[in-house]
């Protein structure tokens, strides 16, 4: 039933956007995504577990429209789908999805988008969608609907960024994410990477965020500080997060650890992993990962193998 469901959904976007960019050179389409199975075995407080787990699987298009003036329309269709465990109408969770203008005057969309602060750690993170990953100890990757986003063109490496979220509800204000950056997260343009940013009113949290990002020889090392409360000023916490990535040959070894100081005690996560290169777009990789939360009194272990392939 799920490979049935994605087959549809799979030929209705192409039949619908494949006509179109056959007729006109000027229209781009994109269909892509990921599938990410891992073998996972957790170490928890309560229990042991081992089990087969889909870590942020997803199927996507993409694409855009020259206009007129140097101007283009740009859209993203993006979901979540889980190769193991949900089926059904629980098989699809939505990602981003946005439509915009593009040109000289930078990138301006309304939809759902991740946030101007949530960018920032988009390609800091290497354990990025699982446990090790940054949002389990720090508030902040937000993913928000009703969402105006509007990120400049480059100048000499400077970008700016801002979200604009509007609330539903009368009595919450409406959240705002703003960033500078400067430098090339893939460090191939510039020797080093670094931005700032600060949510307000953003899924009821106020942050301040700093990353970095250099190359000390052939290994790639991260930075990332931030201090967080919630919007009525309780809750504060602040911490940091520090990486390091390796590659060896069709290896690539990393690992990061987190600290975040909170008044109801540490909550901290150590992660190492190794990933192989068995084609352009295909990854056999292994990871460790231990959590230690303070105020849950609560330690967690995780082991995982995996296969990643993208398309």
């Amino acid at each position: 039933m799920k490979n049935t469901r994605l087959s549809v959904l799979a030929a209705a976007l192409t039949a619908v956007f494949q006509p179109a960019f056959a007729a006109d050179e000027t229209v781009s389409f994109d269909f892509y995504g990921q599938a990410n199975v891992a073998l996972r075995y957790a170490d928890l407080t309560s229990a042991n577990e081992t089990e087969l787990v889909s870590y942020a699987s997803r199927i996507g298009v993409k694409g855009g429209s020259k206009l007129e003036n140097g101007v283009e329309v740009i859209y993203q269709l993006e979901w979540e789908v889980d190769l193991t465990d949900l089926g059904g109408d629980d098989n699809l969770k939505s990602r981003n999805q946005f439509v915009g203008l593009k040109g000289n005057f930078g990138e301006l969309t309304v939809g759902r988008r991740d946030t101007a602060v949530k960018y920032l750690q988009s390609g800091f993170d290497p354990f990025a969608d699982y446990e090790g990953d940054i949002k389990n100890i720090f508030a902040g990757k937000n993913r928000t609907s009703d969402t105006i986003s509007y990120f400049t063109p480059l100048f000499d490496e400077w970008q700016f960024a801002a979200s604009y979220v509007l609330s539903e509800d009368a009595l919450v204000d409406d959240g705002k994410s703003l960033t500078v950056t400067y430098g090339d997260k893939k460090l191939k343009r510039t020797d080093f990477y670094v931005g700032a940013g600060i949510d307000r009113d953003v899924n009821g949290r106020d942050i301040e965020r700093v990353v970095a990002l250099t190359k000390l020889a052939t290994t790639t090392v991260g930075f990332m500080y931030q201090d967080q409360q919630r919007v009525d000023g309780t809750a504060q916490a602040d911490g940091f997060v520090i990486n390091a990535v390796h590659p060896l040959g069709d290896f690539s070894l990393k690992a990061q650890y987190q600290l975040l100081d909170s008044g109801n005690g540490d909550r901290s996560s150590i992660a190492a992993g190794i990933d192989y290169k068995l084609g352009a777009k295909t990854t056999l990789y292994g990871w460790y990962t231990g959590q230690d939360f303070d105020n849950l009194d609560a330690e967690q272990r995780f082991f995982a193998v995996g296969l990643l392939h993208k398309f």
